[in-house]
């Protein structure tokens, strides 16, 4: 355990709804890295299942309105390091994930950055899914929510923090971070949950996800596409 004079270097900012089944698994999650000294906080948007109350027995819990966009902006606001870890709740961090983000932070140009993933789940599809999309992320320079991004403060300040839209969230901040500063593609994997995958089918969520930035790239605003990701 890190000494409790030292200064925070990292905040880990956790946005969640809803989420009691899992959070005794992302509260274990969590306690080792606040352990090695990063600031957790979980952002929650409006749970009526109890998920705040269990969590602030352990962490800082920040009351938000529902959206990631939201949530995480209003994370930022009460975190204390210079460098951001945005982290699904159904995400995991590889072993000296916070080690990995100062190095690339300070030691290279890029103010920002993200990890492959690997989806875990039933489905055979999943490794296919996870390598496309780490692939893809480091030939277009951006990173989805599932790959923990991290940046700056100060890169994330410049670009006025995460936009205020229900979907694309990280698409958008993602095409604005690149424009000052290229990413640094980790290529240790968090893990992350193929839940979505295996509940309404591999194929039918593949099309789903191409279909839905496909309309973005072309225009579609994020508020009628967040009715069909529904």
């Amino acid at each position: 355990m890190m000494p409790t004079d030292q200064p925070v270097q990292l905040s880990i900012i956790v946005p969640m709804l809803n989420e009691a089944a899992q959070l005794p698994g992302l509260m274990a999650h969590l306690q080792v890295w606040k352990e090695r000294g990063c600031e957790i906080i979980l952002v929650d948007g409006g749970s009526n299942d109890g998920s705040a109350e269990t969590a602030s027995k352990q962490f800082t819990v920040v009351l938000a309105s529902a959206g990631r966009a939201i949530q995480m902006n209003a994370g930022v606001e009460k975190a204390q390091a210079e460098c951001l870890l945005f982290l699904h709740a159904d995400t995991r961090l590889p072993a000296d994930a916070d080690r990995l983000i100062l190095d690339a932070l300070q030691q290279t140009s890029s103010q920002w950055g993200r990890f492959d993933v690997t989806i875990q789940g039933e489905s055979s599809m999943l490794p296919v899914v996870s390598w496309f999309m780490n692939k893809r992320s480091r030939f277009s320079g951006i990173a989805t929510g599932d790959q923990a991004i991290f940046m700056t403060r100060e890169l994330f300040e410049r670009v006025s923090g995460f936009p205020n839209q229900p979907l694309m969230e990280d698409i958008e901040i993602s095409r604005q971070l690149r424009r000052l500063s290229s990413p640094a593609c980790l290529s240790q994997k968090v893990i992350t949950s193929g839940r979505r995958w295996d509940q309404r089918g591999s194929w039918r969520t593949i099309i789903l996800m191409w279909r839905l930035r496909w309309a973005y790239w072309r225009g579609e605003s994020a508020e009628a596409l967040a009715s069909i990701y529904r």
